[in-house]
């Protein structure tokens, strides 16, 4: 199996965590396949849920927060989600798109370019330390 496939799977799992988390709060909501947009919907407060897995960022202190791959706007600056879910393998922590931008903008994180482990293209994207970008967040329970 190659390394994108490896994080596809261990990426559904997670989406499944997420999704059982939130339902004890939601019973409605639901995993939404094949939608670009975002990765649980939940009718109860008309709002969607992207989920970010990065476990890496337990070794780098960072968090990827994608913009731009295939010389196209990409991940944060083209997301319908409400909300993002980030798991780190020990926390989910929910903070609003908007939550993000601010902690970029006002914390002066620079954009990098790099290809990421199972890429075949260069990303641009943003290394927000893990600590600073989830105290703009909510733990998730």
């Amino acid at each position: 199996m190659n390394t994108f496939q490896k994080d596809l799977d261990r990426g559904i799992k997670v989406e499944q965590q997420v999704w059982m988390l939130l339902q004890r709060k939601y019973p409605c909501a639901t995993m939404v396949n094949a939608f670009k947009g975002y990765d649980i919907w939940i009718p109860e407060i008309n709002k969607g849920v992207e989920v970010k897995y990065d476990p890496m960022s337990n070794q780098t202190g960072n968090i990827v927060i994608e913009v731009w791959m295939y010389d196209k706007p990409s991940a944060l600056l083209t997301t319908t989600a409400d909300f993002w879910v980030f798991y780190d393998d020990s926390q989910f922590i929910s903070i609003t798109p908007k939550k993000i931008v601010e902690c970029i903008m006002l914390n002066g994180i620079g954009l990098k370019t790099f290809t990421g482990k199972g890429d075949t293209v260069a990303k641009k994207a943003y290394l927000v330390p893990k600590e600073l970008l989830f105290s703009y967040g909510n733990v998730l329970q």
